[in-house]
């Protein structure tokens, strides 16, 4: 059986499996606390790529609200007749079906999935990553990096940001939730790093 009908059968099977939404994404400890599993795999991603997690969680909030099935909105002619979706965009991060292939083939997770938050936030550290290496920005810096996750590598060397006053400020509010997210991290990494019988003896 070819591993793209494989993969299609595993799609169908988890669709009605999908992970709800946090309760609360404006505070990235409650978020953690909740998802104590996407604490590991943030890590994980922090150790592999060297993003730093309150970075790549700002711009997951802003792509996808921490939503697994996120996909942009139907478009339709004549007002009712579906004719697909502005962009092939999916998942947690809003990848697309070629930048997330090339994610694929560099990193060699052949088995993932853009609904998956491991798979999304590992997706997001080698897309920084990259972008750190291509075109020197920080892995530190949101802002940038965010242009480069929105504009593509080619379009901020470009700079096709600088007509876009909107996307501009989109950047910004990254940066600012970034830092408002490294902030909370900051008061609480110590309480997710603990084990369950330390927080059961002194929290």
């Amino acid at each position: 059986m070819k591993k793209s009908v494989i993969i299609l059968i595993l799609t169908i099977l988890v669709s009605g499996c999908v992970t709800p939404q946090p309760k609360n994404i404006s505070n990235v400890c409650e978020i953690f606390k909740e998802r104590e599993d996407w604490w590991d795999d943030a890590n994980d991603m922090n150790d592999r790529w060297g993003t730093p997690i309150h970075v790549v969680m700002a711009m997951m909030y802003q792509e996808s609200s921490f939503k697994a099935d996120a996909a942009p909105p139907m478009e339709y002619f004549l007002g009712f007749i579906p004719i697909g979706r502005a962009s092939s965009a999916y998942g947690y991060s809003q990848a697309k079906t070629v930048t997330w292939d090339e994610y694929v083939k560099e990193s060699g997770n052949s088995w993932s999935s853009r609904s998956d938050f491991e798979d999304a936030i590992d997706f997001m550290g080698w897309y920084t990553a990259k972008t750190n290496r291509l075109n020197k920005v920080s892995k530190w810096d949101a802002k940038n990096q965010y242009l480069n996750y929105h504009e593509g590598w080619g379009g901020y060397k470009r700079k096709t940001y600088r007509k876009k006053a909107w996307l501009v400020r989109v950047a910004n509010k990254v940066d600012s939730r970034a830092k408002r997210y490294a902030t909370q991290l900051r008061g609480c990494e110590d309480y997710l790093n603990s084990s369950w019988l330390w927080r059961l003896m002194f929290y």
